[in-house]
């Protein structure tokens, strides 16, 4: 259940080693009101709890060898089994997974039930990834320590796309990656004028028509200076 008393329209369960992580995010903004709303239901779990021995051991030496420390597949997988029969999504946070992406957070809007798992040190136990079975999925070529601030992106932009969560929902259909090969256009707000930098006097019409055309190049525009690489190869101006 979520704060409200209802039902959710998704729920999330993060698994992690840090639960305290995620709790100034949970609080505030977005994901606050979303499970406020009673729309969206968070839980973190902290992984140490499903450790047996005395020192709560969660990783071990790689086989192989190799420099850093595995995470054991026992208290993992023991974290996902408590949290109960159920058919649930369960994402592995890792730079070798998958890219995550508006095509990839608008599908998984549609599940009822996500697990995340916030890796650390080099990694989840391989066997994690095929026994329970987990998709790996990357918010980006780089490498954080531990899957924790991923997760936090995937909950974001995953629990904005569910109905109800964002105020209007016209404007998810405008934004960057939303429309097909583009990102979104340049916004301006008072004063016209500031510090000699003027708003673009197409943007002061009112003519819907010469607006909206600037919009689509302004787009194209900031497209080809910050990602050549969504356009498509036949474009001329890429």
């Amino acid at each position: 259940m979520t704060r409200s008393g209802e039902e959710p329209a998704i729920r999330f369960d993060v698994l992690t080693l840090f639960p305290g992580y995620f709790d100034g995010p949970l609080r505030e903004a977005l994901l606050a009101r979303a499970v406020e709303r009673g729309v969206v239901e968070v839980r973190v779990h902290d992984i140490r709890e499903h450790t047996t021995d005395p020192h709560r051991t969660v990783d071990d030496y790689a086989f192989g060898g190799g420099p850093g420390m595995v995470m054991k597949p026992e208290p993992v997988f023991d974290a996902v089994e408590a949290l109960g029969a159920g058919p649930k999504r369960v994402i592995a946070l890792s730079p070798a997974g998958r890219r995550f992406d508006q095509r990839l957070a608008r599908e998984l809007a549609t599940e009822p039930w996500i697990v995340l798992l916030c890796g650390r040190y080099e990694g989840l136990d391989e066997r994690v990834v095929e026994g329970l079975p987990a998709e790996e999925v990357s918010i980006g070529d780089f490498v954080l320590a531990g899957g924790e601030a991923a997760a936090l992106a995937v909950l974001e932009a995953v629990s904005r796309l569910v109905p109800g969560v964002v105020g209007n929902e016209e404007s998810l259909v405008v934004e960057s990656f939303e429309t097909p090969h583009l990102l979104d256009h340049p916004h301006y707000t008072r004063p016209r004028s500031f510090r000699g930098m003027e708003v673009p006097e197409v943007l002061l019409s009112g003519d819907h028509g010469r607006i909206a055309a600037w919009q689509r190049e302004a787009a194209r525009e900031k497209t080809r200076r910050n990602r050549p690489d969504l356009l498509p190869e036949e474009d001329p101006g890429r």
